[in-house]
């Protein structure tokens, strides 16, 4: 049997030299944490900009509505869940599962042009622009939903804002290189999905105020749960930020519903 040609000396040099060349050219990965202070300081701001929209209420108005919220059992289970999902990121197995699921609805299947545009599209009904539509739209003929829509909406932003400074979560397009990105790269955090949970609060606050029946609820949480999917679709968000977000969206919209007869009189007076 033949003896396998040596390697020359020099030709096992230039090799050694081309794979050092290699990895000092090869990034290195990047942790995409943002740095502590900067968080602090989202944190801080945000947490702020809540209390100043707490403070316009009379005490007696935030007594009855502390009670409000304490004798509100419904808001237990998605409060408790939510807490959940915020802890399970930091569980790596957990990591593996929402990566897996995500690169399922992300990359799966066919992907025409036109599919990435009908869905790219109706992602945006959760940028919060619908909701403000609608409430310029109701400011005249029902000031009240009005009023619930727009106080519900900036809110509602700046807790997902809070809930994003506290997780720092990468995107998913940040911290997997399969990842496929349909439209703009989504700045800022990833947990929760703020375009979920946006059109779960509009979905929840209209089922609360028109009472429309069983199919007109279907119709409505449906069509927010397709926008929870098209953020998966798009590659802004995994599975536990989609879910996260509509538990948020659920409880903001069930707690717009309880303050009404406390804070959207105020809310108006002071828009006036």
């Amino acid at each position: 049997m033949p003896k396998k040609a040596a390697t020359p000396p020099i030709v096992e040099s230039l090799q050694e030299q081309v794979e050092s060349l290699q990895e000092q050219v090869q990034p290195k990965p990047a942790s995409h944490k943002r740095p502590l202070p900067y968080r602090i300081a989202i944190f801080v701001a945000c947490l702020a900009g809540l209390l100043f929209l707490f403070s316009y209420a009379p005490p007696e108005q935030r007594e009855v509505l502390w009670r409000a919220l304490t004798l509100q059992r419904s808001l237990i289970v998605p409060m408790f869940t939510l807490g959940l999902l915020a802890l399970s990121l930091l569980w790596a197995r957990g990591q593996e599962i929402d990566n897996r699921v995500f690169l399922f609805f992300n990359l799966r299947g066919r992907r025409p042009r036109w599919l990435d545009i009908a869905l790219g599209t109706f992602s945006q009904l959760g940028n919060g622009a619908l909701a403000i539509g609608l409430a310029i739209y109701l400011l005249k003929t029902n000031p009240n939903l009005s009023g619930q829509l727009a106080l519900g909406v900036l809110s509602l932003s700046i807790m997902v804002e809070l809930l994003k400074a506290l997780t720092d979560r990468a995107r998913p397009f940040l911290t997997n290189a399969n990842a496929r990105v349909v439209g703009w790269r989504e700045p800022g955090r990833s947990f929760p999905s703020g375009h979920t949970s946006q059109i779960f609060f509009l979905a929840t606050l209209l089922y609360h105020h028109f009472e429309p029946g069983l199919g007109i609820g279907i119709l409505l949480y449906a069509v927010a749960a397709v926008v929870g999917f098209t953020r998966m679709y798009v590659g802004a968000h995994y599975p536990r930020d989609v879910i996260g977000g509509a538990l948020l969206g659920l409880m903001w919209g069930t707690l717009a519903n309880l303050i009404d007869p406390y804070w959207v009189p105020l809310f108006l007076a002071w828009t006036r």
